[in-house]
């Protein structure tokens, strides 16, 4: 069973207490922080992530297996540690971009 996490929001401004991921030449902010659970992404050029994450807002669920949700579903971004403790993925279903999240 998937929970929601959160809605990813592209965006160019720099956000207030943005981290930065490496591996995906991205910079987040904490959806946590936010009223409505929203998690800001501004990317850097030569992102190695879908243009789609790039450019359109997703949704963000927790899966407790990722591999097993991943089954069956348009993969646009492969799984991949995010942090330490987050593996995450990226499918589109029925159009929509969705994040899938699995702690480890």
């Amino acid at each position: 069973m998937a929970k929601y996490c959160h809605v990813g929001v592209p965006t160019k401004k720099v956000q207030p207490k943005e981290i930065y991921i490496e591996g995906g030449k991205v910079y987040i902010t904490n959806p946590d922080e936010h009223p409505y659970k929203f998690e800001f992404l501004r990317f850097e050029a030569g992102s190695p992530l879908h243009k789609d994450v790039q450019t359109k807002t997703h949704i963000a669920f927790e899966v407790e297996n990722l591999d097993a949700a991943l089954k069956g579903e348009k993969v646009i971004v492969q799984p991949f540690d995010a942090t330490p403790a987050l593996r995450v993925a990226f499918i589109v279903k029925d159009g929509v971009v969705i994040e899938l999240m699995q702690t480890k």
